[in-house]
């Protein structure tokens, strides 16, 4: 069955490729690169040269060059010392390239043996490899699931996306019940340590430190085991309240 996947989706790269003169060239991947940086930073506002240049590990000054030209592209509003915020089409072209790559994350690892520590950096590189078709045949195929193994949401075909209630665990409080709604996917390490305690997506917990000397979150999972997360991990860790009344 693996096999057969595998076959499947290098076919239909290799037809989009042969293909590509009969459709509209979609932009650069790395346009496509920064577009979703300044959404993933910047959400419906404008992100900062330098929280970009941090996402994407380059420097403030390729970052500066490129907001001039998405701009120019129609993609992005750049004012410089205040960042760039997307346009309606760059908006767009982020939702589409951010559906993708969640879609390709859950297919790795539900049918192809990834961890979910795995997963970022693979769909990173196919993201760009496979067209709009492709993409709408892999939801099918998975169901069209709404979450990615990190647990953020997956635009939908027309791009629209859930509203995100989620906060930080490290803004939680002593007594709070919660549920793991998703992770920070950017770390492998962080990744691993959730994984070996099972502090997944979907999971609940029971706040029972909160220390202010050093930001320390202390966590009592739905198995009774204790957790102490240092503040760097508990800002990685997104979650919503759980309502009184409901039960482990």
């Amino acid at each position: 069955m693996i096999v057969n996947l595998i076959i499947l989706f290098f076919s239909v790269s290799i037809c989009v490729e042969m293909n590509g003169a009969a459709t509209a060239k979609p932009p650069s991947s790395s346009v496509g690169d920064y577009l979703k940086a300044i959404w993933e930073v910047g959400g419906s506002g404008a992100a900062s040269t330098k929280d970009v240049a941090d996402r994407l590990s380059i420097t403030s000054a390729s970052v500066s060059n490129m907001f001039v030209r998405l701009q120019e592209m129609g993609l992005a509003k750049y004012e410089r010392y205040q960042g760039a915020s997307l346009t309606e089409a760059g908006r767009e072209e982020a939702l589409r390239l951010v559906r993708r790559h969640r879609l390709i994350e859950t297919f790795l690892l539900e049918h192809l043996g990834y961890s979910w520590r795995e997963v970022h950096e693979e769909a990173e590189r196919l993201e760009h490899a496979v067209s709009d078709e492709f993409t709408e045949r892999l939801a099918e195929f998975l169901g069209h699931p709404d979450h990615d193994p990190h647990g953020d949401p997956i635009p939908a075909a027309d791009g629209t996306l859930e509203p995100d209630d989620s906060f930080p665990l490290a803004a939680a409080t002593v007594g709070q019940r919660v549920r793991i709604s998703r992770v920070d996917h950017r770390g492998a390490d962080v990744l691993a340590f959730l994984d070996e305690r099972g502090l997944l997506p979907g999971r609940l917990a029971e706040i029972k430190e909160v220390r202010a000397v050093d930001g320390v979150v202390s966590v009592e999972d739905e198995d009774g085991e204790l957790h102490s997360l240092g503040r760097a991990l508990a800002d990685s860790i997104f979650v919503r309240n759980v309502p009184e009344g409901i039960d482990y």
